[in-house]
């Protein structure tokens, strides 16, 4: 009895084993990792640069800024991993009812897990939806 409940203990061991070792093989998402994904989709994410810590400072992971041709010159966006939901929110909401005072301060934005997109106001409603739907097919 205790020969198999030892083996059945090995079994177990090298399951759960297996089981983590493919779950550490996922890819962590990153802002590059959304930055090269949007390009692959054939969407505008050209020029990504590093924003200062002034925007949102130690409460992000991770915050680039990426140019959009096709809306004018310097325009675009930006993708911020943040450090936890709460903090993401936060930047959210700032984004957020920047827009609601006026057509002038107006941006799209998008929150998936601990990223937020925040995208010129100017970009077409369909257009944005393009990027939202690569950020639900990588951040899962």
């Amino acid at each position: 009895m205790k020969k198999y409940l030892f083996l059945f203990a090995i079994m177990f061991i090298g399951l759960l084993t297996a089981c983590s070792s493919e779950s550490s093989n996922e890819e962590k998402v990153t802002v590059n990792k959304l930055i090269t994904a949007f390009t692959e989709a054939g969407l505008e994410a050209e020029d990504p640069t590093e924003l200062d810590n002034k925007e949102f400072g130690n409460t992000r992971e991770e915050g680039m800024r990426i140019l959009v041709p096709s809306l004018g010159e310097d325009a675009g966006g930006r993708i911020f991993e943040f450090k936890n939901k709460e903090d993401m929110e936060k930047a959210k909401s700032y984004y957020d009812e920047l827009s609601a005072q006026g057509p002038l301060f107006y941006s799209h934005t998008y929150s998936k897990g601990n990223f937020l997109l925040q995208m010129n106001g100017d970009m077409e409603d369909g257009q944005f939806e393009k990027y939202k739907k690569v950020m639900d097919e990588v951040i899962k």
